[in-house]
């Protein structure tokens, strides 16, 4: 499985307006994307400007089309002048344990 992380650093005054938007970001991910297996979003609990994406996708090919869709693109139009630093790095799972707090 393909796993995509990212880190977010956004503007103050638009924290509370990126954290809405990523979490819808990943619910319409989720539910349109068959491929799209998990996408988790956390802050940074001592800078709530900060995020963090857990993204898991069952393959490369399957990432390159969320980046394709139309969701994608409002989102990142959307939250594009409100980020002012974008790391996003890309992995490959060896194994994963599955979500205790979920079960899953």
């Amino acid at each position: 499985m393909f796993v995509v992380t990212v880190v977010f650093e956004v503007e103050p005054d638009f924290a509370e307006d990126f954290r809405a938007a990523v979490l819808r970001q990943a619910e319409v991910s989720l539910s349109r994307e068959r491929a799209c297996y998990r996408f988790d979003v956390s802050r940074d609990q001592s800078m709530d400007t900060r995020f963090f994406l857990y993204e898991i996708y069952a393959d490369k090919a399957a990432f390159d089309l969320h980046l394709a869709s139309d969701h994608f693109a409002d989102f990142d139009d959307k939250v594009g002048p409100w980020v002012t630093g974008k790391t996003v790095d890309c992995w490959l799972l060896d194994r994963g344990t599955g979500d205790r707090a979920t079960g899953t």
